[in-house]
């Protein structure tokens, strides 16, 4: 068996590989336009171990040598590079120490989704993008609103508010930009449509998102993309990990007995983290408990923070509804329950069997 430490480029790569059975070390520079790569792992006995870190534009890559009958690792891009300590980088040294964590068998292997989960993360994200690009539309056609007088605000998109939009005296390139983009938001609605409905059939057609439904406020967007990016919930021991993970956590820099926190890290999905922002403001409309807390917090905490705070309970709350495969109802009355925290299910196994010996 070969075990290969890859520095993936887009055009080229740099690989090491360590023979099990000789001992042998040799290194090599792939190109991908001739097909160089594809050749040697083609040629490459398998099954061989491979290590690429955490890249975008890859994923044609990956799926080859898989259908090739290699094993695929991908591990994090941050740790591989934390743990290696010397200032010099090339693409030598970084293929030679993905091999070696591969051997000492320290490689920080990364959660995969599957390829299923990986075609409905497109479908949120290609919503995502057209949801933005009709925000810079509607922006344009609100600026040339307000420059002839028109002041509706949200009203602009009323029948009546488009009426007197079309009506506006324009001439020239600014008429000609009115009408452009009037058409353009009307195909970018007609498409939003579409992908709204996609997004409802896939979560009603999933048990989890429909299972995180249940909570007042989420939708099939942010209950389909929770369950999408968390994955296998299993992977997180306890809701901090949650947290830390979709980076609604401050940053930290204690030293010496002084604790200094930050801002959030930031240091995760920020498609699941501005959906949980946006999800948390509903939540606090129709949720008491989520309401409570939240005029609490903002009577002493800017509305931000409020904001965000409450997106990082609701993110724990969907992660214990997943742990525990309970809905709302149930999850809610045992949060506010006292002195009942949330178990899994192994430790109520446990403490049923307890009570049956006390009895």
């Amino acid at each position: 068996m070969k075990i290969v430490g890859c520095d993936f480029h887009p055009s080229w790569q740099q690989v090491a590989i360590f023979d099990l059975e000789t001992g042998e070390l040799t290194e090599r520079k792939l190109l991908h336009v001739d097909g160089e790569a594809e050749r040697f792992y083609r040629e490459l006995e398998a099954p061989a171990l491979v290590g690429i870190e955490a890249c975008g534009n890859s994923q044609w890559f990956i799926e080859l040598v898989e259908s090739l009958g290699h094993v695929v690792w991908i591990g994090d891009a941050a740790r591989i590079r934390a743990s290696y300590v010397r200032r010099q980088k090339t693409d030598r040294r970084d293929a030679g120490h993905i091999l070696k964590l591969l051997m000492e068998n320290r490689f920080p292997r990364l959660w995969t989704p599957s390829a299923e989960q990986r075609d409905l993360r497109q479908l949120l994200i290609h919503r995502h993008k057209l949801v933005e690009i009709r925000t810079r539309v509607k922006n344009g056609l609100q600026h040339l609103a307000l420059n002839r007088g028109l002041q509706k605000k949200s009203r602009l998109w009323s029948v009546r508010g488009r009426a007197e939009l079309e009506k506006l005296p324009l001439e020239g390139w600014t008429a000609r930009r009115r009408e452009d983009l009037l058409q353009l938001l009307g195909e970018l609605n007609r498409h939003l449509e579409e992908l709204d409905e996609a997004v409802k059939r896939a979560a009603q057609d999933h048990p989890q998102a429909r299972l995180l439904m249940t909570q007042p406020g989420v939708g099939p967007i942010t209950s389909l993309a929770f369950v999408l990016t968390i994955g296998d919930v299993r992977r997180f021991r306890h809701s901090k990990q949650v947290s830390s993970y979709l980076g609604l956590i401050p940053r930290e820099h204690s030293s010496g007995g002084k604790q200094r926190l930050g801002a959030i890290s930031k240091q995760g999905n920020s498609f699941m983290r501005s959906t949980l922002v946006e999800s948390a403001q509903r939540v606090t409309h129709l949720d008491p408990g989520f309401a409570k807390e939240y005029r609490a917090r903002c009577h002493h905490k800017p509305k931000g923070v409020a904001k965000v705070a409450a997106a990082r309970k609701l993110a724990v709350r969907l992660y214990w509804m997943l742990r525990q495969n309970a809905g709302y109802p149930e999850i809610a009355h045992i949060e506010s329950s006292p002195r009942v925290p949330l178990i899994g299910a192994s430790q109520i196994e446990t403490l049923n069997g307890r009570s049956r010996i006390q009895q």
